[in-house]
């Protein structure tokens, strides 16, 4: 049984064909249309649908185009985590993306500027970082932008420190496993092209074994 106030999140990318060079490696984030439809059924009629959460990360078009009419087909919401140095450029969200997402019910976070390792940055660029991307965003939407998704999932305790002071009140990695509303740092489930329906049942219920939670977060964590 699920502890008080935990949930599991969900994380996808891009849907479809991408319409932006895509970077080494971001391949395996991309899911078919069809995929991603067949996981938000499975999303959308899981038992324990209240614990689950969705976030989409990198500001790619297909989150108004593809992903936010499947969501309201469902009746789900969602949080996308821009990254402000692609606003408007081909394949990304523009400024008018963001705000009918916002008009749609959605929840807008910062990706960062750049899409950079917080890690292996200093402390004045990962202060632009949070701050710039901040400031854009809230002029977008017109409202306040609480939290931000670590580029990559990568973080360690200076990242989660300047993340904190400047503002946001919830960080989001991608070390796997269940959140919890309480805690400011929040692990998620990033969907892959090869992740088995097995395994998704299994995150969507809690199910990841100790082991491989533990090895996710503790890469996370102590990365220098």
């Amino acid at each position: 049984m699920a502890k008080a106030g935990e949930y599991r999140i969900i994380n996808f990318h891009g849907i479809g064909e991408p319409r932006r060079e895509l970077e080494p490696g971001e391949v395996d984030y991309w899911l078919s249309r069809d995929r991603f439809v067949s996981i938000l059924d499975r999303i959308a009629s899981h038992p324990e649908r209240e614990r689950i959460s969705i976030t989409f990360d990198d500001g790619n078009s297909s989150d108004l185009l593809i992903a936010a009419p499947e969501l309201q087909r469902r009746g789900l919401r969602a949080e996308f985590f821009v990254l402000t140095g692609r606003i408007g450029e081909a394949g990304s969200l523009s400024a008018d993306d963001i705000r009918a997402l916002i008009d749609l019910e959605m929840c807008i976070g910062s990706h960062g500027v750049a899409h950079r390792d917080w890690t292996q940055v200093s402390a004045n660029e990962l202060q632009y970082e949070l701050t710039a991307s901040k400031a854009q965003l809230e002029g977008i939407c017109g409202r306040s932008v609480n939290s931000a998704s670590m580029p990559f999932g990568w973080y360690n305790a200076s990242v989660l420190k300047l993340v904190r002071d400047t503002g946001y009140r919830a960080a989001y990695s991608s070390a796997g496993g269940s959140a919890n509303a309480s805690e400011f740092l929040k692990p998620r489930n990033s969907m892959r092209s090869g992740t088995a329906d097995n395994t998704l049942d299994d995150v969507l219920s809690g199910q990841i074994p100790i082991w491989k939670m533990l090895r996710n977060r503790a890469r996370a964590r102590f990365r220098i």
